[in-house]
């Protein structure tokens, strides 16, 4: 088995991995560990904008304020209050560094989404401001040198010995590579792959939760999984985003009869949190038997369109739909993971030696239900967090030196003939019986069908597609077992046995390695 060492690894190359990377360049070598191009990442696919209190209309204390009324009294309110503090002063950081956002004269331009109460929302051509974010921290990667990065290397396990972590072992052409840090950083994104229809790359399959459960870290509030209201639903065309921002410039929601039906289900219409619009779009759904409802923007005109959303229009016409004109069919996707690897604010897991970032960490700052957009500030400002806790905390070299002489592998590896037809069935069960709207029933035979698979997870494997099945499994199995722990309905998680907040809601459902333990956090 081939060993490397260097001095600290971050796995996944999104906003938060990149932040974290540039932030620990200043104290060593940086191995920035990548399951595919550097560039492939949920930042990338982020349309809507970056949330921050830099208009003269806000304050942080607003953004506070609309932050923790999202979350649904489950943010943890340090949490909340580092991210809006902090937010401001890494924005103009990145701006510094080349990022562009849209203006209005010599001003930044602000929009509106769902649940903010201010114009907050920055945005980069329109619609891409998550690609000009991750464009912006690699050229800055760039300009460093002792940052590594290593693409094509999906992670297998992490290393850790006594509660210690020393790094992850990866699969570099199916060969395992033991990979030695004095810290290590996950980054490593969502999960949403593990639902048949999602708006997240094929990249998100919650590798970083899973290997760090096995590893026996702290997972928590994994029943918080955020569906988007507006995923475009053709049959001819992937699941494209519908971005929040589209609502926020005053689109409109109508039935496949073509009335508008929002004003049933929340006096903020449109404008209501996501979890609130999700359900509503179901409702309305199964009231009309059809696969969706309709987004209409045509009022808007169509120069504003082009301008304001350009990734958008020129997406849905090359499926020949053209937005200025046209109804747009949209339905709910899985989109965002509020739960994953339990940190402080300082992105520290329970694990020492082990840090996490970005969508696949819990701080807590999200409660049971992210605010709109808040989700690529939270890469900022926890990856920097993560990087340079990382260094405060992490090992000596020589430790990292003895423990490359201990390190072995014990693991041989498997296969799984059958993992396409797998992978198909977990999807489906996944978006069936443990989506948008839950009950005791549907958990249960989830639960039933995935322990068929259970013989997965005691066996290893090197390539790619296995692993993330393997990881796919995992974390599946600790949702569904969350969410029938719960048994209350909290923003995103909705028991429709259990439809009120009950007395114990604020409990969270936390898991470390075979234990779930629902209580105070």
């Amino acid at each position: 088995m081939i060993k490397e060492t260097t001095d600290f690894i971050v796995i996944g190359s999104g906003v938060a991995g990149l932040r974290a990377a540039i932030e620990l360049s200043r104290y060593g070598d940086v191995t920035v560990v990548t399951k595919d191009i550097p560039t492939e990442s949920s930042t990338e696919y982020a349309q809507g904008g970056i949330a921050v209190a830099l208009s003269d209309e806000d304050e942080v204390g607003i953004h506070y304020e609309d932050t923790l009324r999202a979350g649904d009294g489950l943010c943890r309110e340090q949490a909340v209050r580092v991210l809006v503090e902090e937010g401001p002063e890494l924005i103009r950081e990145l701006i510094s560094w080349g990022a562009e956002f849209d203006k209005e004269g010599s001003k930044l331009a602000f929009g509106l989404e769902a649940a903010h109460s201010r114009k907050r929302i920055l945005h980069s051509k329109g619609d891409s401001t998550g690609k000009e974010l991750e464009r912006a921290l690699i050229s800055k990667v760039r300009t460093i040198p002792n940052i590594k990065r290593l693409p094509f290397a999906p992670a297998i396990d992490l290393i850790v010995e006594n509660g210690n972590c020393f790094g992850a072992f990866v699969a570099l052409e199916r060969n395992p590579v033991a990979m030695l840090a004095r810290a290590t950083v996950l980054a490593t994104g969502g999960t949403g792959q593990i639902y048949t229809i999602t708006t997240n790359p094929q990249v998100a399959t919650g590798d970083g939760a899973s290997i760090a459960y096995r590893a026996g870290a702290v997972l928590q509030d994994l029943e918080f999984v955020q569906f988007h209201p507006t995923s475009l639903f053709l049959p001819s065309a992937p699941h494209f985003l519908l971005t929040e921002a589209l609502r926020g410039e005053g689109g409109l929601l109508r039935n496949v009869k073509e009335e508008r039906f929002m004003g049933k289900y929340s006096p903020d219409m449109e404008l209501a949190p996501r979890d609130v619009v999700s359900r509503a779009i179901l409702s309305e759904m199964q009231q009309t038997k059809s696969g969706h409802v309709y987004l209409d923007i045509r009022h808007m005109g169509e120069d504003f369109i082009r301008r304001r959303f350009p990734r958008v229009y020129s997406t849905c016409l090359r499926y020949e739909l053209d937005i200025t004109k046209d109804l747009i069919p949209v339905c709910p996707a899985a989109h965002y993971h509020m739960g994953g690897v339990k940190t402080d604010v300082n992105g520290r897991s329970s694990l020492h030696g082990l840090f996490a970032a970005g969508e696949v960490a819990c701080t807590g700052v999200h409660g049971a239900n992210r605010l709109a957009s808040n989700s690529l500030l939270e890469g900022l400002v926890y990856g920097k967090r993560a990087g340079a806790a990382a260094f405060k905390y992490s090992v000596s070299k020589s430790e990292v030196k003895a423990m490359e002489k201990r390190v072995e592998l014990k693991f041989l590896p498997h296969s799984i003939p059958d993992h396409d037809e797998i992978r198909g069935d977990l999807r489906r069960t996944m978006w069936q019986k443990v989506g948008i709207i839950r009950d005791e029933r549907s958990l249960k035979e989830a639960l039933e069908e995935f322990a068929g698979w259970r013989y997965i997870l005691e066996k290893s494997f090197f390539t790619r597609r296995e692993l993330e099945l393997k990881n796919m499994i995992q974390l599946a199995m600790l949702i569904t077992e969350a969410a029938l722990l719960r048994q209350n309905s909290v923003g995103a998680h909705y028991r429709e046995d259990h439809p009120q907040k009950t007395g114990d809601w604020m409990k969270h459902v936390t898991f470390v390695r075979g234990k779930a333990v629902y209580l105070e956090d």
